[in-house]
């Protein structure tokens, strides 16, 4: 077994390394493997790994085009269901390097763009779309606050 432990105050990650997320957005969807898909053309994603028979998908990693990542998982139609999440019910923020060849690739890959690439007042260029589950993406060159 492996072990990554990660300490804010020790941690000198280079700008070149890129760790797994330790922060996993999960999405569920009634057609994962279309969403898997649409995720990789429209919005950069790499797939990791994608778990599951036929059109049905137990459990899939996807990497995100600058780094992190989100899992996602068919829905499943059983009461007794222990992560009831409904389909196209997340919210997702990505940092990317160049927002506007992302936001041309959207468009051109058939993501409804919510909102172009504009300019926030905190220092981000950033665009939203939706995916054809209706879950919510917005692509921003914002990197957070310093931690430090």
């Amino acid at each position: 077994m492996t072990e990554n432990r990660t300490d804010l105050q020790t941690d000198r990650r280079t700008a070149t390394s890129t760790p797994a997320p330790q922060v996993w957005p999960a999405l569920r969807a009634r057609n994962a493997r279309g969403l898997i898909d649409f995720l990789t053309t429209a919005f950069d994603f790499r797939v990791v790994t994608v778990h599951g028979d036929g059109d049905r998908v137990e459990h899939a990693e996807l990497a995100g085009p600058a780094g992190g990542g989100v899992m996602l998982g068919s829905v499943r139609d059983d009461p007794e269901d222990r992560w009831p999440v409904p389909p196209g019910s997340g919210s997702v923020y990505v940092v990317v390097d160049d927002v506007p060849a992302l936001h041309r690739r959207a468009a051109v890959a058939g993501a409804e763009i919510l909102e172009a690439p504009v300019e926030r007042d905190y220092g981000s260029t950033e665009f939203t779309a939706r995916d054809p589950e209706g879950n919510l993406w917005s692509f921003g060159t914002y990197r957070g606050a310093d931690w430090s």
